[in-house]
């Protein structure tokens, strides 16, 4: 905290409870040859825990919203659930920093996550037990079909700026556009994250998400593939890049995949014929 503040000054004093996930900061910006004092917003991260059948499952840095939908989804993405029917009861604590469910899990799914732990690529690094074996899970096959200048409007409007990040420059959004129009939209300060609250949160509506499009601001790598895998989503678009584990993961498996998405142009790297040219 003190690292952020000037020597010698009391640093609780600039901390305001102004917004639920952001902090203002006082901040002494350099530029050419002056300093510049002034207050700033900076992201809120929190460590919440979940609570899985009584037991602690996992803590993870986010932002305290969602932490339903979140828990939810990170359930769903890795097969410890089937389907949002398997949870019997969820409770967030008063504070919102513990999240505890009730459900009827998969004890294999259960048990790889503390056996096959495996470190994501994504900012706030995240942990998956399941990955490698989703491999194993059923091509996504659909005969879904969108327009590409729809994509690149979707796009368009998905890159507009949230207040949050206008505050704090430090979050990544994900939305699932289904195909009835229906959006569900979330954001958090890992990529992951966002990913799972906003599925967590089409699942808690009983929303079918395998006619959809899910759009995200990371890069696309195999991991943010295999989520797409978990839950039969079939297009995903970002105006980022893509990994080749990625491109490889979404070949194999069916999901069509688009990167650098903006303004009036796209890069679809798999399974093109899901979007037609107009």
């Amino acid at each position: 905290m003190t690292a952020l503040l000037k020597e010698g000054v009391n640093s609780l004093s600039f901390f305001k409870k102004d917004k639920t996930n952001s902090k203002k900061v006082i901040v002494d910006k350099f530029f050419e040859d002056k300093y510049e004092s002034f207050e700033d917003f900076v992201i809120k991260d929190e460590k919440i825990d979940f609570y899985l059948n009584g037991e602690k499952l996992i803590s993870v840095m986010t932002i305290k919203e969602h932490q339903d939908a979140h828990i939810v989804g990170f359930l769903l993405s890795e097969a410890v659930i089937s389907t949002v029917d398997d949870t019997k009861s969820l409770k967030i604590d008063e504070d919102g920093l513990k999240v505890y469910v009730e459900a009827d899990i998969s004890s294999i799914s259960y048990e790889n996550l503390f056996k096959q732990k495996t470190l994501t690529s994504g900012c706030c690094v995240g942990v998956t037990g399941n990955a490698d074996l989703s491999f194993d899970c059923s091509f996504v096959q659909t005969n879904y079909q969108v327009k590409s200048s729809q994509i690149l409007k979707q796009m368009s409007e998905f890159n507009k700026s949230s207040k949050l990040f206008d505050e704090t420059g430090c979050v990544h959004k994900a939305q699932i556009v289904l195909e009835d129009k229906t959006i569900f939209e979330a954001e958090d300060i890992g990529r992951h994250n966002a990913i799972d609250k906003v599925v967590g949160l089409a699942a808690m509506s009983k929303k079918d998400i395998r006619k959809s499009i899910l759009y995200v601001t990371g890069r696309l790598s195999n991991e943010m593939v295999v989520k797409c895998v978990m839950h039969k989503i079939p297009i995903v678009v970002s105006k980022a890049a893509v990994t080749f584990e990625g491109i490889k993961a979404a070949s194999s498996h069916g999901v069509t995949l688009v990167g650098f998405a903006r303004e009036h142009k796209m890069n679809i790297y798999t399974h093109s014929s899901r979007v037609k040219v107009d």
